[in-house]
């Protein structure tokens, strides 16, 4: 982008103070919880002091027209660029934001980071019908935050935004990458992902390119691909949403980057796709999207939530702000009459983690496959990680390991009882996983320290509690490998 307009909308944003953090405090909790809701009244009535700071919340986050003299103190010297770029228009008197302009925190790498985010504006506030573009560019939503928070942040050389929408993974990839290259079919968005980047400072490492999933980088691999692909599992009706709909049937649009990611990852290289899949009436989810899955790659995939495919149905059509339009019935009984034809009894939401093989290693591809609704820590991107290294991690009698140190022991069982009725393992970190053991397992993972092997802490359990040593191997081997897996211990 050869225009030094996001230079300078930087340079205002920041002599304002507008800021994910100030934007907050100003708001104070009420209003900022309200706008969270879309309700913008409550933060109107924070905002009345006529500072640039409420003037930039006003404008862009409330999208409440303000007088041309407080713009003007706001963004001295921009307006009249801002209006030709469609971020805002000018009437006589006021001035009004045509586009999102939002302050965004994250806390990656070296401490926490200010970026701002311009998207179209966020539709549906105060309750408004407001239906959104074939080419709406998406801001921050709970999908890219989810996705922000899944990808790993290990420094790389090359990545992966594909579908960037206005480009926010772009500009988290950009911190910690030599060289990004972001993707998309929308020609709006790919607008809004350049000056987001040069907003940001970051121009110079984020290449923005035209084309459909993996098109425009047909002959290149990445050392790490994220994405948030347009996924939403829809009938044709001949209306397509670009940041939601891929214009694919079904879930194929997640299939085929599943299987076609690989060729496109350098050796040890990831891809973390944020997505929906289709679960059928007749066969469990994950040994569908077990065939999605080739030799080249471990794959780590979690199962976050499932909807029914009414409230499936609902959630998308008032995304599109048709909840209410006179054909609302009419869109809901042809997508559910859809989804009861093609078999559909849910849709899942999780997370993808795929991670290139190298040439020649050896074994099986590790695969795991796991239903988590739970809570978890975010980011989640840490456990992602541990699960790669346990997955590669060879346990036998001669290891030493360790229990993790957030692993926490419970015991359940009657007020005063000698015996516990059940001793539970939880994680405090990570999935926050929960593992009910028994006596040998518990105190098997209670003396893991580092400084006896597996073996020695078995055969003395087997002594201890009058076992047969050999038989308490045998049993007890395989258990210890899980709990590897699992993240209870670490070699």
């Amino acid at each position: 982008m050869t225009s030094d307009l996001p230079q300078r909308l930087r340079a205002a944003l920041a002599l304002a103070g507008f800021t994910y953090d100030a934007v907050a405090e100003t708001l104070g909790p009420l209003a900022h919880d309200a706008l969270g809701r879309n309700e913008t009244t409550p933060g109107l009535r924070a905002t009345g002091g006529g500072s640039p700071l409420e003037t930039l919340i006003r404008l862009f986050l409330l999208q409440a027209p303000v007088e041309l003299a407080a713009a003007e103190a706001a963004l001295p010297g921009l307006l009249e660029r801002m209006a030709a770029e469609g971020l805002v228009e000018q009437t006589v008197g006021e001035v009004a934001a045509r586009m999102d302009v939002r302050p965004y925190a994250t806390d990656e790498l070296a401490g926490d980071r200010d970026l701002w985010v311009v998207s179209d504006l966020t539709p549906g506030l105060d309750g408004q019908h407001v239906r959104v573009g074939a080419d709406h560019v998406l801001g921050i939503s709970s999908a890219s935050t989810s996705l922000a928070q899944l990808t790993l942040r290990d420094p790389v050389g090359t990545a992966l935004d594909l579908g960037t929408g206005c480009g926010v993974q772009a500009l988290h990839l950009a911190r910690h990458s030599d060289r990004v290259v972001a993707t998309d079919v929308n020609a709006r968005a790919l607008w809004t992902a350049r000056f987001n980047a040069a907003l940001n400072g970051v121009e110079d490492r984020v290449e923005v390119r035209d084309g459909s999933l993996f098109e425009p980088v047909r002959h290149e691999a990445f050392d790490l691909i994220a994405t948030n692909p347009p996924f939403v599992i829809s009938p044709a009706t001949g209306e397509r949403l670009v940041y939601r709909d891929s214009g694919l049937p079904g879930d194929r649009v997640v299939e085929d980057i599943v299987r076609f990611a690989p060729r496109h990852l350098t050796d040890g290289g990831w891809c973390q796709v944020l997505a929906n899949w289709v679960i059928s009436r007749d066969r469990p989810w994950d040994d569908r999207l077990a065939t999605w899955l080739t030799d080249e790659t471990d794959a780590y995939v979690v199962q976050r939530e499932v909807l029914d495919p009414a409230a499936y149905v609902e959630l998308w059509l008032k995304d599109a702000g048709l909840h209410g339009a006179v054909d609302y019935l009419v869109r809901y009984d042809t997508w559910l009459s859809w989804f009861d034809e093609q078999g559909v009894e849910g849709i899942g939401f999780g997370w993808l983690n795929l991670r290139k093989r190298g040439s020649g290693q050896a074994g099986a591809p590790v695969r795991e496959l796991l239903e988590w609704p739970y809570d978890v820590e975010q980011p989640i991107a840490p456990a992602i990680r541990d699960w790669a290294a346990a997955s590669g991690a060879e346990v036998g009698p001669d290891s030493r390991l360790l229990v993790r140190p957030d692993v926490q022991q419970e015991t359940l069982g009657a007020p005063g009882a000698e015996d516990p009725e059940a001793v539970v393992l939880r994680q405090q970190r990570g999935l926050r996983r929960a593992r009910r053991v028994d006596t040998v397992e518990a105190a098997l993972v209670g003396a893991c320290d580092g400084d006896l092997t597996v073996g020695q802490i078995l055969d003395a359990l087997a002594q201890l509690l009058d076992l047969d040593p050999a038989a308490t191997r045998t049993t007890y081997l395989p258990t210890v490998r899980e709990l590897v897996a699992e993240g209870f211990l670490e070699a």
